[in-house]
């Protein structure tokens, strides 16, 4: 297995970590604080070409491969998880999704804008009782002839108030089960669509958190994605899409946490020497290091096989649930390296430890990642 990186895979990587470190870095401790989402920055992530990375050029879009997708995740990730999370939700469960399986119409309509962040798109499946399981919806489509009577609350909606598209997963027949669902796209502005309030988080506390609520909201028929009753489907193969994603992120904020620590190390004395002179925590940049490259590997590896066109979806899964792992274990240890001053924001690395903690519950939970795994190898 050859993950030796292209000209054009180096390029986007320096081009991501140029940007992470210039335009992302200044004020991210005070958009943290003040809960403020990054939209300047987002936009600048847009004109770069950050928000539709893999999305053909012929609908506005880099045309790029998902190793590189992984590299500039985790870049971006490294130094501000807000932004990071706006880009992987635009990028994997948006605008793959409705490359792969909207109508020409829809994606010169929709698609064409996303790519290129005109406007930013978000995800709508999480519900207050049914949570990520797609096949509990609560929210309803009621098939009306020519458009769709939309009734239901969404709750942990990345991108909630700032996106103009909304791709909404809806029942449309009980009795059908996961074989009565549709996914729809939901502009903002529509009639009944409301915004609630933002949510006031742990961590990735940029990132624009809101529940949704939609009182007969009226979707014309052209926006449902598929045919009727492929909403399920829809719904599993951009998820699977979306845990590259959140992988590379839950590794940009590793790698940022280690960098940091790595640094501070070389800089810190105690006892008359470099505390990195000291084997106990010599000991702990060995083990972060390793961890961090065994889930380097596993995004990578995920990547490539949807590049390859091959079944990723076990991949995918792996390196989620172990990314989002490391990303915990990095962080708290970065802040033990850190001391005292690990404790203090302008450091950094308390703001990484707090943002770690939701890679293991977006996109799934790790047990739920796990049931995903064991349920490939069981296929198998």
């Amino acid at each position: 297995m050859n993950f030796e990186l292209t000209e054009e895979q180096l390029a986007v990587q320096a081009a991501a970590r140029d940007f992470a470190q210039n335009e992302l870095l200044p004020g991210v401790i005070e958009r943290d604080e003040e809960q403020k989402f990054p939209a300047e920055q987002i936009k600048k992530m847009g004109e770069l070409g950050f928000m539709g990375m893999m999305v053909d050029p012929k609908y506005n879009g880099g045309g790029m491969d998902s190793v590189s997708y992984v590299l500039a995740m985790e870049e971006i990730s490294k130094v501000d998880a807000s932004c990071s999370v706006a880009m992987s939700v635009n990028n994997s469960l948006v605008c793959w999704g409705l490359e792969k399986f909207a109508t020409e119409e829809q994606k010169q309509k929709y698609l064409t804008k996303l790519a290129t962040g005109e406007i930013i798109g978000a995800f709508c499946l999480s519900e207050p009782e049914a949570g990520s399981d797609a096949t509990s919806q609560r929210t309803t489509a009621e098939d009306k002839g020519d458009y769709y009577l939309l009734n239901g609350t969404k709750n942990w909606i990345t991108n909630g108030n700032s996106a103009g598209v909304y791709i909404v997963i809806a029942q449309t027949d009980p009795e059908k089960k996961h074989k009565g669902i549709n996914a729809l796209i939901v502009e903002k502005g529509m009639d009944g669509f409301v915004v609630g309030k933002k949510e006031n988080k742990l961590g990735i506390r940029g990132s624009d958190t809101h529940s949704l609520m939609f009182t007969d909201v009226k979707v014309p028929k052209e926006n449902r994605i598929g045919e009727d009753g492929f909403g399920f489907k829809f719904a599993m193969a951009t998820l699977n899409g979306g845990r590259i994603g959140i992988a590379s992120q839950a590794l940009g904020i590793a790698s940022g946490a280690y960098e940091l620590a790595l640094k501070y190390s070389q800089e810190r004395k105690a006892f008359g020497k470099p505390i990195a002179e000291h084997q106990a925590i010599q000991f702990k940049l060995a083990e972060m290091a390793t961890q961090i490259e065994a889930a380097r590997l596993l995004c990578l590896n995920a990547a490539s096989l949807k590049d390859q066109g091959k079944n990723y979806v076990k991949a995918a899964a792996m390196a989620k649930v172990f990314a989002s792992k490391v990303a915990m274990d990095v962080t708290v240890e970065a802040v033990q390296v850190h001391g005292g001053y690990g404790f203090v924001k302008e450091y950094h690395v308390e703001r990484l430890m707090r943002d770690a903690k939701i890679t293991q519950i977006y996109e799934g939970t790790s047990e739920i990642q796990k049931i995903v795994i064991a349920r490939e190898l069981l296929k198998s």
